[in-house]
């Protein structure tokens, strides 16, 4: 998303007209779903993509054309024998797509850059805002191709083709980012959310921190990693991770800030700085926190802990052993059972289907 919008602000800046293909509502089974996007530029060549087949090559035989009028229209796509038989894509499910010309030679170019800059800076922060988005003009009673972007507390930071009423309208549909919904329509509006990222630290710079830290990453979590050895915590070993921290545990993680937004992975080399680390975020109101290892190891640790008083709850909310049961042996799958784990915890409201039974405090 974030490389397709880059591309599309510097299309602004340089005079490059684009056309910005957006999927704007889905209904039954699709290729992709609502917030799909795609480039068209004037060669005919693309970015992005809206999920292949005769439907996306329709779009782009579409967008050339918008591009030309300077305009927008909405596409709508039944799954059927008119698109997707030839691609195994009869599923009866149903598109619609917005096609939208961004044309800095027209005379919204300043409010155009303004908005999309807006929209990029927001990705970029990672901070979470949703896009209104009319296509359904008689539907909703306003404009269509009209945009809206709005904070997480429904704040409007730019807007495109709308007036004062528009916002104030749009805005009563807003779902809360921190319940990170899916995209959604209400009277002809698509809302598009661009969550949150959550940062990820990860305590332990080994094989599998490295392994998950390369997966996380693409999975939009800020990663953070920590390991009191500096040549593990090196850019070459970590070249994604926001933050490589060198230093003792223990001093390391008792100044860290920890929010209800900071997932905590503990995969150190040993029993003890595992131990450490745990002591050290198990109470900081961490939304997740979990630590790799045997059940024995585990047990052991957590026995240490209560004698130290930690509290039995606090444990109990330890994801331990680590990752969903997959039957994973290498380092690669350790780490997609791990990022598994951690993608259902933060998109389905903590469920974590396929974990193994959890140890008994």
């Amino acid at each position: 998303m974030l490389e397709l919008l880059r591309e599309l602000t510097d299309g602004i800046a340089s005079g490059t007209p684009l056309c910005y293909c957006r999927l704007v509502e889905t209904r039954g089974s699709t290729p992709q779903k609502a917030g799909a996007m795609m480039l068209v530029r004037p060669d005919g060549s693309q970015a992005g993509t809206l999920g292949g087949g005769c439907v996306e090559a329709e779009v782009k035989r579409r967008a050339l054309s918008v591009l030309q009028d300077r305009g927008a229209e909405v596409a709508r796509f039944q799954l059927d024998h008119d698109y997707g038989w030839d691609d195994g894509l009869i599923c009866g499910g149903r598109m619609q797509i917005l096609i939208e010309s961004i044309d800095p030679a027209r005379d919204q170019r300043e409010a155009v850059a303004a908005y999309f800059t807006a929209l990029v800076e927001s990705v970029e922060a990672g901070c979470g805002v949703t896009e209104a988005v009319v296509f359904d003009s008689e539907a909703s009673g306003f404009p269509a191709a009209g945009s809206l972007l709005l904070d997480e507390s429904g704040r409007a930071l730019a807007r495109l083709r709308l007036d004062d009423s528009a916002v104030a309208s749009l805005g009563q549909h807003l779902r809360p980012l921190a319940n990170r919904p899916l995209a959604y329509v209400q009277r002809g509006v698509s809302y598009l959310p661009a969550l949150p990222r959550c940062r990820l630290v990860i305590v332990g710079g080994g094989h599998v921190g490295q392994a998950v830290h390369e997966m996380a990453a693409q999975l939009d979590f800020d990663v953070w990693v920590i390991d009191d050895r500096q040549d593990v915590v090196s850019a070459e070993r970590f070249p994604f991770a926001q933050q490589r921290i060198c230093g003792p545990i223990e001093n390391v993680l008792s100044d860290l800030s920890i929010d209800g937004d900071t997932y905590c992975l503990i995969v150190t080399r040993g029993h003890n700085h595992d131990e450490q680390a745990l002591y050290h975020l198990v109470n900081r109101g961490a939304r997740y926190v979990g630590m790799i290892g045997s059940r024995r190891k585990i047990k052991m640790i957590f026995d240490d802990l209560l004698e130290q008083g930690i509290e039995r709850e606090a444990l109990e909310r330890v994801y331990a052993p680590l990752g969903i049961d997959i039957g994973s042996q290498t380092v690669p799958e350790i780490a997609v059972s791990i990022c598994a784990e951690l993608v259902s915890h933060r998109n389905c409201e903590g469920r974590v289907p396929g974990r193994p039974n959890a140890v008994t405090v």
